[in-house]
């Protein structure tokens, strides 16, 4: 199953491979196949915080803003680095976060419902 993301629709994005803290709105449509996803997790942020956009510019993310943090699976992950002189290496998942600002619930409860009609609660 795939979602789709839409540009200019107030939605912001993380993903590791951008620098820590940093977010940026969604400016391309793009699909992201959830059968690639390990874990998904649903949460509001409580208080306010500041992130940067990819200028450095601050932005502030309002109480209540809602994410979705899908956590991909091992096989779409990286080595990040070498541990000691073992062979071991870290590995490290890749991860989208959607940032979903309180005007933007509706966008934010259609997805979350899609995904959850293929959950099994148990």
């Amino acid at each position: 199953m795939f979602i789709k993301i839409k540009k200019n629709c107030g939605i912001f994005m993380e993903h590791n491979g951008m620098e820590k803290n940093h977010i940026m709105p969604v400016t391309s449509n793009f699909l992201i196949n959830l059968g690639h996803a390990a874990e998904i997790s649903f949460y509001t942020i409580k208080e306010t915080k500041t992130r940067f956009d990819l200028e450095n510019h601050n932005i502030t993310i309002a109480p209540h803003t809602r994410v979705i943090h899908l956590q991909m699976a091992y096989s779409y992950s990286s080595t990040k680095e070498r541990i000691g002189d073992s062979k071991g290496s870290l590995v490290e998942r890749n991860f989208y976060k959607f940032y979903f600002t309180p005007e933007e619930m509706g966008q934010y409860e259609e997805l979350r419902a899609h995904i959850e009609k293929h959950v099994l609660n148990i």
